[in-house]
């Protein structure tokens, strides 16, 4: 297991998830670029979005993801989220049906309720992969996907930076970060029952430069990456 701790190059005070997101929850939305993750989710050929008629949005945050799915045609989604703030931002914002609070790894929702369980932004704050995998596998129909994209491991250890934002007092604040290997990832799918039917990794192109001119010395260094996996079984 890598620790973030050996590559932590910016030192900021790191509260828990709750707490962290709590805090940011009103700045949230001018700070977090869809090149992170909506750019490539994109990108992706496997996923119809269209689709489906059900998915279930694991850590929807202020709504972002949900919002997406629906303009991409999906029929329904319901959300789950840890953050009460969080929570009420996504209802404010309508685009789910129903909203949970709850742990990601035991979600109280149907099992075998959905065609896509979708997570994003997410992994980077889990100790484990392994309950997330399990819960999302819980989740789907047969042949159902869950598409999960978030930082790649590679950024965070090169980069040195821990998923943060800045407080009330303008000081910067971290939330609890951990690095999980594409290695990890594959085998917390796999064991769980998952068969992997697509990977993307994004890197920092002209795009990302645009947005964030200091990140030109990480040009071409991969920034995010993204799964898609199928429940092949009954």
């Amino acid at each position: 297991m890598v620790n973030f701790a050996d590559f932590d190059t910016r030192g900021y005070p790191m509260v828990d998830v709750r707490t962290g997101y709590g805090q940011w929850v009103d700045s949230y939305e001018q700070t977090v670029e869809d090149a992170m993750d909506i750019a490539v989710l994109d990108r992706l050929a496997v996923p119809r979005w269209e689709d489906v008629r059900r998915a279930a949005d694991l850590g929807c945050g202020t709504g972002r993801t949900g919002a997406w799915l629906r303009g991409k045609g999906a029929a329904a989604v319901d959300g789950v989220d840890v953050t009460p703030q969080m929570l009420a931002a996504a209802r404010a914002r309508g685009a789910h049906d129903r909203l949970t609070e709850a742990d990601l790894a035991d979600t109280g929702l149907p099992g075998a309720g959905y065609d896509l369980v979708i997570s994003s932004l997410v992994d980077e704050h889990l100790a484990d992969l392994g309950p997330l995998y399990r819960e999302a596998h819980r989740l789907a129909r047969p042949d159902g996907l869950f598409v999960l994209v978030g930082l790649h491991p590679y950024f965070i250890m090169a980069a040195g930076m821990p998923t943060h934002f800045d407080g009330a007092d303008g000081a910067p604040v971290a939330i609890t970060t951990h690095i999980h290997l594409v290695s990890e990832h594959l085998t917390a799918g796999l064991t769980a029952g998952w068969q992997l039917a697509e990977m993307r990794e994004a890197v920092v192109d002209d795009a990302w430069i645009a947005l964030k001119p200091k990140w030109e010395r990480y040009r071409s260094h991969p920034v995010s990456a993204a799964y898609v996996w199928r429940r092949t079984e009954g």
